[in-house]
């Protein structure tokens, strides 16, 4: 029989170093990492337009988000929940419009909360970031990996809180965006694995009027060579294109040029030496970093190679051993956004999940009485839900004690009948299981009629005649 095909190409392979603790590779999850749902509650009323906005939010999310999940009219949002623990699912993003017209945002932790909620007062879909861009960028590999999460002035300093916006409420806020995404270890992090960047900024007022604004940026990270003429930097395109499979891509003409030291030193026309400065590329003015290139090189083998190549190749190998690094290169990172863009006004704060007491509110205060008596209403319906549970509790396990009964009742009564099916050489009457009522014994007679003959013959003194024989072997 032939083997049956494994699918891979429509089956996410799981991570092998989920139970090592190591760093899961792109395109792979932990079982550990966060993971989330973004929804629309009432999918036929929010409209297009926040429909799009919460398919730009799940591409922020990936890759540990539902991004194909499709909602129903009829979802409830018990149906989400419900599925939020066998899934998995750490995070709800909820979105909604009110029936005045107000976009709303929930973000709630699950099982316990607490929920945030938020007004969008301001949104632009990633569309129309792109269309504002002259050279726009995605549709890469940049959601392959979890964005890295910036988070500007999302607490107070010490003595500095305001009384309207407490520090355990900034606390609260920004332990709820940190647990979005999984946290990233620097030093064991490779940078490849580093592609986007979503940026959270508190918008601080002049005046103390007890808001908590934020602003919601998504931009991805790219990088480029700096300190290399634009010649050089083309020349370097034309070898990787070269190597690589696909030969899109404009090479340098060098057919007028007699040497490549002429393309050096004049470029293609033979203007003059080129520089950072003279070479008619954009200057360089975002910020500089080092990084180390730790790719593999092919190495050859000391025969093929010459003599003098060796020397040099011994040579680089000490230098390096002795400055202790591979080879730094300087780049300038630039980042370009990706959107969506968001400005998130919290209104509210609640305990639990999608309900509960409330914790904070933007608009509705109360005073120190007030506060008392809505604790008291609290710990009331704490004790009555805690009742329910264990009257709850006591219920099933009558049911379950009521059936454990019946169940031995029920094996009472069949060991009684039992009992009471005896046959003549008081056996149970399983012993005689294998004979049915109808079947004849090896002399031909019926059922017990071979006990009773065998009783007349010892009456009679025939069956010790039998026996002697027996004995005798005859």
């Amino acid at each position: 029989m032939a083997k049956r095909r494994t699918k891979k190409r429509t089956h996410a392979a799981a991570n092998p170093n989920s139970k090592s603790g190591a760093v899961a590779g792109p395109g792979k999850l932990d079982r550990n990492d966060p993971k989330s749902m973004v929804i629309r509650i009432g999918a036929g009323e929010v409209g297009s337009s926040i429909s799009q906005l919460a398919t730009d939010v799940r591409r922020v999310m990936e890759p540990g988000t539902a991004s194909r999940l499709k909602e129903r009219k009829a979802n409830r949002l018990r149906d989400y929940v419900t599925m939020c623990g066998p899934l998995g699912v750490t995070h709800l993003l909820l979105f909604s419009r009110s029936e005045t017209g107000n976009t709303n945002l929930r973000v709630s932790t699950t099982p316990q909360g607490p929920t945030l909620h938020f007004r969008v007062e301001k949104y632009s879909l990633a569309k129309d970031v792109r269309r504002a861009q002259r050279h726009p960028k995605g549709g890469g590999k940049e959601y392959i990996t979890p964005p890295l999460l910036v988070m500007n002035q999302m607490t107070s300093e010490p003595g500095k809180a305001s009384d309207n916006v407490p520090r355990h409420l900034e606390t609260l806020v920004t332990s709820v965006f940190h647990g979005l995404f999984p946290p990233i270890n620097p030093q064991t992090a490779p940078l490849k694995s580093i592609r986007r960047v979503l940026l959270v900024n508190r918008e601080r007022s002049s005046k103390d009027d007890g808001s908590y604004v934020l602003n919601f940026r998504h931009y991805a990270i790219t990088t480029k060579v700096t300190g290399v003429s634009k010649a050089v930097k083309r020349l370097n395109a034309a070898e990787r294109l070269m190597n690589s499979k696909s030969r899109k891509g404009k090479l340098p003409n060098l057919s007028k040029l007699q040497d490549i030291a002429d393309y050096m030193i004049g470029g293609e026309n033979g203007e003059g030496y080129t520089t950072d400065g003279t070479s008619g590329s954009e200057a360089d003015t975002d910020a500089e970093v080092e990084v180390i290139d730790t790719t593999g090189r092919k190495k050859v083998a000391p025969r093929t190679r010459p003599a003098a190549a060796t020397e040099e190749g011994s040579d680089e190998e000490a230098a390096s051993a002795d400055h202790g690094h591979d080879k730094v290169e300087r780049r300038a990172v630039k980042l370009v956004e990706l959107g969506p863009r968001m400005k998130l006004r919290l209104t509210k704060v609640e305990e639990g999940m999608c309900g509960g007491k409330v914790m904070w509110h933007e608009y509705i205060h109360k005073s120190k009485d007030e506060i008392k008596e809505l604790e008291k209403l609290w710990a009331k319906r704490k004790q009555e839900k805690e009742a329910r549970r264990k009257v709850q509790r006591e219920n099933v396990e009558k049911k379950r004690a009521a059936k454990k009964s019946s169940k031995s009742n029920k094996g009472d009564d069949e060991s009684e009948d039992d009992e009471d099916e005896m046959d003549l050489d008081d056996l149970g009457s399983d012993a005689y299981d294998y004979m049915d009522d109808d079947e004849f014994d090896s002399e031909g007679l019926q059922g017990d009629a071979e006990a009773k003959t065998n009783e007349e013959a010892e009456e009679n003194g025939e069956w010790s005649d039998e026996e002697e024989q027996i004995a005798d072997h005859r």
